[in-house]
């Protein structure tokens, strides 16, 4: 019985023949591999890619399981299906997109940009990454949307609102580094810039579980209002 990497080695070394020094490292490193799944499994360990970083952190599976349920009982954002919701969430997403073209909310060309392919679509689903860079290495949760089947919607109105609040938010929002830079630079042109000015920095936990969605979609609605919008790229308001 042969390890995926042996395998992997026999059939290059029968396409194209290893010498003996590169025969002897391919069984190392087979070795190597089998040995670190048989210690994964015996002890029970959980690998993963750490987060900002290129690390991988090792642990119990057990201790990674409760800082998963730690997250989930702060948040209170989750809770664990136990169906497969796939096929009701893609029919939905079809349907509106039905109902919108039928009703000419949409144009054609929209509404295939934003249609999902039943074949490439999957569901979302939620992982989590170690913090290894913070106190008691808590965990960061990673939405994995990818290919969701509301994906194409959402990349849809990322590019049609986008451009708008980057134009009209322009003077009051930074975006990197530079930014700073020049923003900073012009303050001092300005004089506001003084030896008793205070610097802060903040950070918001769970930021993504404690925005409350329906408040959101309206401050969007009011935001358009407000700068004279009632259609954005001939799709009304009340579609988006």
């Amino acid at each position: 019985m042969y390890s995926n990497e042996v395998l992997v080695y026999l059939q290059q070394a029968y396409f194209t023949p290893l010498s003996f020094k590169d025969h002897i490292q391919a069984r190392q490193q087979a070795n190597i591999s089998a040995s670190i799944r048989k210690k994964i499994q015996q002890h029970h360990l959980t690998i993963r890619v750490t987060d900002k970083s290129n690390n991988f952190y090792i642990g119990l599976t057990s201790e990674f399981k409760k800082k998963e349920q730690t997250y989930f009982n702060e948040t209170n954002a989750y809770i664990q299906l136990m169906d497969n919701p796939f096929d009701e969430v893609l029919n939905k997403v079809i349907q509106l997109l039905n109902q919108l073209r039928s009703k000419r909310f949409i144009l054609k060309w929209q509404y295939d940009q934003m249609m999902p392919d039943p074949k490439q679509t999957q569901l979302a689903h939620l992982y989590f990454n170690p913090k290894t860079h913070k106190n008691d290495i808590p965990v960061r949760p990673i939405i994995s949307s990818l290919h969701s089947a509301t994906t194409k919607i959402s990349k849809f109105l990322d590019s049609i609102i986008r451009p708008i609040f980057d134009a009209k938010c322009r003077q009051t929002t930074i975006i990197d580094g530079i930014s700073l830079i020049q923003d900073l630079q012009k303050y001092q042109q300005l004089h506001r810039l003084k030896p008793t000015t205070l610097f802060c920095t903040f950070d918001i936990s769970n930021l993504y579980t404690v925005l409350p969605q329906n408040e959101s979609l309206n401050i969007l609605m009011e935001f358009l209002h407000v700068h004279g919008y009632r259609k954005v790229k001939g799709v009304p308001l009340d579609a988006i």
